[in-house]
């Protein structure tokens, strides 16, 4: 499936998320490739795998070309052995807040400690409900990309 993905990204600043939560998923990802002009992800969620692929990020950092498809989950498991540097480890919360849902993603391993959450909206200007535990806005920042975070992890700042 491919569209234009524009969404909003924000570190958190309270646990509170966690209590608003309509579910959680443990996910691991890895990037096969972290060229600028294209990132190729493979991502276990649960037990479906998926294999992404992304486009360069527009100037306000908020919109961009993705791609994406399911794959066998053991075909993922052989991909990840082939990513570059450090495999994520996260786990996912989903929180709906007014006519939208943040994915608040809990770093692990590498990059714990660091808590980010996205918003994916259907335009750039789009108005949405912020939460009290939402901190700094941080889209464009890209060392808050996930696969930069695969590059320089969190306990590495």
């Amino acid at each position: 499936m491919e569209h234009l993905e524009i969404e909003r990204k924000f570190l958190v600043k309270s646990e509170a998320y966690k209590h608003e939560a309509s579910s959680q998923i443990r996910i691991l990802q890895g990037f096969l490739n972290t060229h600028p002009d294209r990132t190729v992800r493979v991502r276990i969620k649960g037990n479906k795998a998926f294999l992404t692929v992304k486009g360069r990020s527009s100037a306000s950092g908020t919109t961009r070309f993705e791609w994406e498809t399911e794959i066998n989950t053991a075909e993922a498991v052989n991909l990840i052995d082939l990513c570059e540097d450090v495999v994520l480890e996260k786990i996912r919360y989903h929180v709906s807040r007014g006519n939208h849902v943040f994915e608040v993603d809990e770093f692990l391993g590498e990059n714990k400690g660091l808590v980010v959450a996205e918003i994916e909206l259907r335009h750039e200007d789009e108005a949405f409900e912020r939460p009290e535990w939402l901190g700094k806005e941080v889209t464009g920042e890209i060392k808050y990309y996930n696969s930069q975070l695969s590059k320089k992890p969190f306990k590495e700042w």
